[in-house]
């Protein structure tokens, strides 16, 4: 269905750049209060968290196109950027268009900013979205950025932004400067079925339809709430597709689809990179024999590694001695954990059952007839389990637990669809 046909003069569900209306919600308002206090406060140091498509980083932007204009306000989207890249992006909000020879030229220029505002009564704000996708060497930067003072008041105020839950950044020891500022967590919530009637009807009306109801009647509007979970971007996302695929309006509840909504994945990071430097470079490894034979070579790249017989394993195994997931390893730091996943003929090392067991390098792990060799050079002390940062969503005994953990991880997000009326490749929603 064309835009004309739904009394639609331009896109009013836009997935990039500024939406064509910004409507206020009660979760909304209260990340204003939130983000206002965070500034206000001399400490100010907030996390301001969504789940993928909650409509986070719009508010953001939203809010620093609101401060008076007389405050200095940057938002920097963190997305792998490095030392040099994050100083920049910083610098170009707050006005400079400056070329510099050297990071600690850039650095140098942004720390006699940044003290030369709050000297004044004017302490510059900045926002860093997608803070868990920020370079090792930036998130160093952002802590000693934190750490400047002007008459023994702390000069910038912060506010680390994700899709991500990042506690875990936050309470890493390489963080502290950042931790012991910290004022505040502020996780978005969605909207309600009333909101999200009000939500649509207002982008419909800012679209040049004045009577929203022949587009999207109240029964459809529900059904989109309860299909996107109330999160805007994915009301934007559905509201598209919905008028993609009818032929007339009003839109049938019928054609709203039902997506995957995405959840918050835990960050962590390698303390060893943030605080500069690891001892090696090399990643461990598993390798799968059988009678001598080696089968396959796996780099432990990822926080947490499945084996098992299903082919939807890390490491799949097709023996009937193995169960569908066998056995887990997860990584915290440069420590590898081997769990077993409650399987039927147990888990072996150095000829051992276990259930739990920190690895070192050269241990052989037992699955039925196979062997796995654990290689991992800086892995050679055996730590107590109890020294680890476990959570909840690791400790699981069960294949309940562990179906869990992958579908919170594996979340399946909803595509971007081509804006109706407008040309051009998929759009990313802010």
């Amino acid at each position: 269905m064309e835009l004309g046909a739904a009394g639609l003069q331009e896109q009013p569900f836009r997935t990039q750049g500024r939406p064509l209306v910004f409507v206020a919600y009660a979760a909304q308002a209260a990340a204003f209060e939130y983000l206002e206090s965070t500034y206000k406060n001399p400490r100010g140091l907030g996390l301001f968290q969504g789940p993928p498509l909650s409509g986070n980083s719009t508010i953001l932007h939203e809010f620093g196109e609101q401060m008076s204009p007389d405050a200095a306000v940057a938002v920097v989207d963190g997305a792998g950027l490095d030392t040099t890249a994050l100083l920049l992006a910083a610098l170009r909000q707050f006005g400079y268009e400056l070329e510099f020879s050297s990071v600690n030229e850039s650095l140098n220029m942004l720390k006699v900013f940044v003290l030369q505002q709050a000297a004044s009564g004017e302490p510059p704000l900045l926002i860093v979205e997608n803070t868990h996708e920020l370079n090792p060497s930036a998130l160093r930067v952002l802590c000693e950025l934190s750490e400047l003072r002007v008459r023994q008041n702390f000069a910038l105020r912060l506010v680390l932004a994700s899709d991500h839950a990042i506690g875990t950044i936050i309470e890493a020891p390489a963080m502290r400067a950042i931790a012991k500022r910290q004022t505040g967590n502020f996780s978005l919530g969605p909207m309600t079925k009333r909101e999200t009637t009000d939500y649509l009807y207002a982008k419909l009306r800012a679209g040049g339809n004045f009577d929203p109801e022949s587009v999207l009647p109240g029964n459809v509007c529900e059904e989109l709430h309860d299909a996107s979970g109330g999160w805007p971007g994915i009301v934007d996302r559905l509201a598209i597709l919905a008028m993609a695929k009818a032929e007339s309006c009003p839109i049938e509840a019928r054609q709203i689809e039902r997506p995957v909504l995405p959840n918050f994945i835990e960050i962590e990071i390698d303390e060893a990179e943030v605080v500069g430097g690891k001892t090696s470079t090399d990643s461990p490894k598993l390798i799968l024999t059988l009678d001598g034979e080696t089968l396959n070579e796996l780099t432990i790249e990822r926080k947490r590694v499945l084996v098992g017989r299903s082919v939807h394993n890390d490491m799949s195994i097709g023996s009937n001695f193995i169960s569908r997931h066998h056995v887990m390893f997860a990584r915290f730091g440069s420590t590898t954990l081997l769990m077993d996943l409650n399987s039927t003929n147990g888990t072996f090392v150095n000829s051992r059952r276990v259930s739990n067991q920190v690895m070192v390098h050269d241990d052989i792990i037992s699955l039925g007839n196979h062997r796995i060799k654990y290689v991992d050079a800086n892995a050679k002390d055996r730590s107590n389990v109890e020294g680890l940062n476990f959570d909840d969503t690791i400790m699981m005994k069960d294949l309940s637990g562990l179906r869990e953990m992958l579908a919170s991880e594996h979340t399946e997000l909803l595509p971007i669809p081509q804006e109706i009326g407008e040309t051009g490749g998929d759009k990313k929603q802010r």
